[in-house]
């Protein structure tokens, strides 16, 4: 599929060739949300942790006789019933993470690039940079990709290298986020609501994601 190249000016060049195989899919729905689930739980850090009431500190004594007060017996304080006492069924330090199929992440990228893409979201533009590391500078770069009616929203950078100083310019940006072709985060792509990629990333995406899968 032909898809138009933008200038860092807003306006039409060229255009770029897509595969099909990546751009071009069916949306699978469901690769995509499990995709994204595993993204979220492998981020969980999973240190909250309760006192069972063998860890709470406290005396095993009675807290008073167990005939002849008219109450329920009790063996200590340390009981789930009492405040202070041990907590039943509470959460510990746990590994939430857990392994996706590589063809089923693989999957789930292309669907999103394709949903992106037929969904005139994604914007293509000719590569460029952020000599002075400034935001201003980005920002007002920015001002000609992103329609005045989005601006402010979620937006994607993909980018076909890791350009350190383009990174530090968006920083203080809090709507925007960057992704390495090579690296795509599903939550990240999917939640945006303005996709730019650059074109030597939309290049390498062709080649690393429409190669077939062994």
């Amino acid at each position: 599929m032909q898809y138009k190249v933008l200038s860092i000016q807003g306006k039409e060049i060229r255009s770029v060739e897509l595969a099909d195989s990546v751009f071009g899919l069916p949306i699978n729905e469901d690769v995509i949300y499990y995709a994204i689930n595993n993204e979220l739980a492998n981020r969980r850090v999973g240190t909250a942790d309760t006192r069972t009431r063998s860890e709470v500190h406290g005396t095993n004594r009675k807290p008073y006789a167990k005939k002849g007060t008219g109450r329920a017996r009790q063996g200590d304080y340390k009981s789930p019933i009492f405040v202070g006492g041990g907590i039943v069924f509470g959460p510990h330090p746990r590994d939430y993470s857990y392994a996706m199929p590589k063809k089923a992440k693989r999957l789930a990228m292309k669907s999103i690039l394709s949903l992106k893409a037929q969904n005139k979201v994604m914007t293509i533009v000719e590569d460029f940079n952020v000599q002075s590391g400034k935001t201003k500078d980005l920002a007002a770069l920015l001002k000609n990709l992103i329609p005045q009616e989005k601006e402010g929203q979620r937006t994607v950078i993909v980018l076909g290298n890791d350009d350190e100083v383009i990174k530090r310019a968006g920083r203080n940006i809090p709507w925007l986020h960057f992704l390495s072709y090579n690296r795509l985060s599903a939550h990240e792509l999917f939640y945006g609501r303005n996709v730019i990629v650059m074109e030597s990333a939309a290049k390498a995406l062709n080649e690393f994601y429409g190669k077939d899968d062994k």
